[in-house]
C-alpha cells in the first residue's frame, strides 16, 4: 500500500468537511450530495442531478464549482438547442477573412447541462464524445478539454411533456445520479433563514440582497494531485468477489430486463474507493460499496414493465441484491 495513500488520507477528510461547508454557506442541507459530487470528481465521472423544480439542483453546481475554483459553465438546454450551441463552431472572421473557431460552453471544467432533457438526442448527443473521451470535434477538428473536466446534468423526473427521455448509452455515461428531495423541516427552516435576510453576518450585494460568500478551498491542480492516490487505496479480493457478485445478480434477477454491464461493475469499485479516501481511509470496505451502490447502479437498470406496474424501483432490486449478498472478510 503506497505510504502516500496512508499519510493523505486524513487530510482527504478534512478536505471533504471543508467542501461541505463552504457549500452550505449557500446550499442547506446538501452535505451527502456534495460527497457523491466529490466522489465522481475524484473517479472522473459525471453526475445526473434529479430532483423537481425549485430543490437548489442549479446552485449547488454552481457554488460546487465555485468552492473548488473550477471553471463553470452553463447550458439551458431547450428543444430548439443545437449540437454547436454545446461545442463550438468554424465562423468567419471578416478581419482575417478565414474561418476561426468559437468554442462552445463545454470548453470548461464543471458544465452544468441544466434540464439536460429538454433536448432531442441529436443535441445530447453532442456531449457523448466530451464525457466519455474528455475531447470534443469540431468541424473535424479534434480539440482535448480541460482538466478537470466534470459534467452535471439536472432533470425535473415528474414532467412529461416536452421532455425527451435520455437514452441507455446516455445514462451509463454518467457515474452516478443523484436524487435531489425535498428538505426536512429543519433544513427548511435554515434556508429561509439564510437567504430570507435573518443571517445579520452575510454580505450583502449591489441590490441589497443577501449573498453568501464561500471561499475557494483547492484548485484544479490540487484536485488532479488528489485523483493520483485513488489506485493506492487497497481492497481485499473479497470486495472485488462483492463488487462482482453484484453486478452478476442484476443481470438474473427476475424484476430486471438489464442488468448491471461490467463497466457498472467497474464505477461501483472506483466509487467505493473514492468514498473511502474522502472518508480519511486508505482502504476501502463493504460498506463502502453498499453505500455508493444506489447511486452508481440505480440509472443503469432497466425494470421489467409487470415489475414497474406493481410499483417496484431499481433501488428496491440493489437493496434486496445487497440484504441477500453474505458479507465475507479474510481472517
Amino acid at each position: 500500500r503506497p505510504a502516500t495513500v496512508v499519510d493523505r488520507a486524513a487530510a482527504l477528510a478534512d478536505f471533504t468537511k471543508n467542501v461541505q461547508r463552504e457549500v452550505a454557506k449557500v446550499v442547506v442541507g446538501a452535505e451527502e450530495a456534495v460527497e457523491k459530487l466529490l466522489l465522481s470528481l475524484l473517479v472522473g465521472g459525471h453526475v445526473l442531478l434529479e430532483g423537481v423544480p425549485g430543490v437548489a439542483k442549479t446552485s449547488l453546481a454552481k457554488v460546487f464549482a465555485q468552492v473548488l475554483g473550477l471553471d463553470f459553465q452553463r447550458v439551458q438546454f431547450t428543444p430548439d438547442l443545437l449540437p454547436t450551441d454545446v461545442t463550438g463552431t468554424q465562423i468567419l472572421d471578416r478581419k482575417q477573412n478565414d474561418f476561426v473557431l468559437r468554442r462552445g460552453p463545454v470548453f470548461c471544467q464543471i458544465l452544468l447541462a441544466d434540464e439536460i432533457n429538454r433536448a432531442p438526442a441529436k443535441t445530447q448527443s453532442a456531449l457523448l464524445e466530451a464525457m466519455q473521451e474528455g475531447q470534443v470535434t469540431v468541424e473535424g477538428t479534434t480539440l482535448t478539454l480541460p482538466k478537470p473536466f466534470m459534467v452535471l446534468a439536472t432533470q425535473n423526473p415528474v414532467e412529461q411533456e416536452g421532455v425527451y427521455r435520455l437514452p441507455e448509452a446516455q445514462l451509463d455515461r454518467f457515474l452516478v445520479r443523484i436524487e435531489i428531495d425535498y428538505p426536512s423541516r429543519q433544513t427548511e427552516i435554515d434556508i429561509l433563514r439564510l437567504h430570507g435576510g435573518m443571517t445579520a453576518s452575510l454580505s450583502v450585494g449591489a441590490a441589497g440582497a443577501v449573498a453568501p460568500m464561500p471561499h475557494m478551498v483547492t484548485t484544479a491542480e490540487q484536485i488532479l494531485d488528489m485523483r493520483t492516490l485513488l489506485d493506492g487505496v487497497h481492497t481485499s479480493a473479497e470486495i472485488l468477489d462483492y463488487v462482482v457478485e453484484i453486478a452478476r445478480r442484476s443481470r438474473n434477477h427476475p424484476d430486471l430486463y438489464l442488468g448491471a454491464s461490467p463497466r457498472a461493475s467497474l464505477y461501483l469499485f472506483q466509487s467505493a474507493k473514492a468514498r473511502a479516501l474522502l472518508g480519511g481511509r486508505s482502504f476501502a470496505t463493504h460498506d463502502d460499496v453498499k453505500q455508493v451502490a444506489v447511486s452508481v447502479l440505480g440509472h443503469r437498470l432497466i425494470m421489467k414493465a409487470e415489475s414497474e406496474i406493481e410499483g417496484k424501483t431499481s433501488k428496491d432490486v440493489i437493496r434486496s441484491i445487497l440484504d441477500q449478498i453474505p458479507v465475507t472478510k479474510s481472517p
